[in-house]
């Protein structure tokens, strides 16, 4: 596959517009929690008595969340003035996870927004907050030079049938994700393959990798580049100078997943994002 016309700007493009994902409102910099839900009532807000203690300006008490059966139902305090998905929060209302295809419910108060994540069959409260000093004091992303080496054709190498593959995450949590099959590159004059997964409601290749930069030029745990579905030749290209960071490397709230052994390149990939220069290892 031939390189494209205006390679270059088109990188400085795409790594615009991730930095403006990173930097919205409701991006990964604003991440400011994690909050693991007990089984029953979780009651919610700044005051340090709550289950759930919100280190940000809100009330100090904002409601409760009741889990039960796997279900988390919100109870609304009305003085919080809380929306839900936009709109005033009148009444309980059950929260819907990140793992459903309706889901999740956004709850808002003030800067603060949060939504119930499921790892594991285990609920948790995802918070965020715009005013978070992550977001705020954000100090950009350095990387390697753009070198269309590192856009390499890959070749499709499809299971049959396609099999689901182990994800562990940072937490130790593991979930089954489906692989389609393996894709073979060549880089200087060698062949490796990588084992893409397929998230929930997507369609391009997820690839999570490690290689000899890792935990030195770039973030010790992995990072993430995406692959379209191979053509009707079985053929796609894996991108490396778009090879970024994951969550985890900007904030200790999120749950980041590791790459499978089959992805830990034995070979420097000196390309896509550097390691976070206000970030976590």
């Amino acid at each position: 596959m031939e390189e494209p016309n205006n390679y270059p700007q088109q990188i400085v493009q795409w790594r615009a517009g991730r930095v403006k994902r990173l930097k919205a409102p409701d991006g990964w910099l604003s991440l400011i929690g994690l909050h693991w839900l007990v089984v029953g009532v979780n009651t919610i807000g700044s005051d340090p008595a709550n289950t759930v203690v919100l280190k940000a300006k809100v009330p100090p008490q904002i409601g409760t969340v009741t889990v039960d059966k796997g279900i988390a139902t919100l109870e609304p305090n009305p003085a919080a003035g809380l929306t839900i998905d936009g709109k005033p929060a009148t009444g309980p209302v059950r929260l819907i996870a990140d793992t459903d295809p309706h889901g999740p419910t956004v709850v808002q108060v003030a800067t603060v927004r949060f939504q119930v994540i499921n790892r594991s069959g285990k609920l948790a409260l995802r918070v965020k907050d715009s005013e978070s000093d992550t977001r705020t004091h954000f100090r950009g992303i350095d990387y390697f030079p753009i070198d269309a080496k590192w856009r390499v054709e890959a070749r499709f190498e499809p299971f049959n049938p396609p099999r689901t593959v182990r994800i562990t995450n940072i937490l130790g949590m593991t979930e089954q994700y489906p692989s389609p099959g393996l894709l073979a590159f060549t880089i200087d004059g060698k062949e490796y393959r990588v084992e893409p997964v397929l998230e929930e409601g997507e369609k391009d290749y997820f690839i999570i990798f490690k290689d000899q930069t890792s935990g030195k030029e770039t973030y010790g745990a992995a990072r993430f580049v995406y692959a379209a579905p191979p053509d009707s030749n079985g053929r796609t290209v894996i991108d490396f100078n778009k090879a970024y960071n994951p969550p985890c490397a900007f904030t200790p709230f999120a749950t980041c997943p590791l790459p499978p052994p089959e992805n830990r390149l034995p070979f420097r990939v000196t390309a896509g994002e550097k390691k976070y220069a206000g970030g976590y290892e």
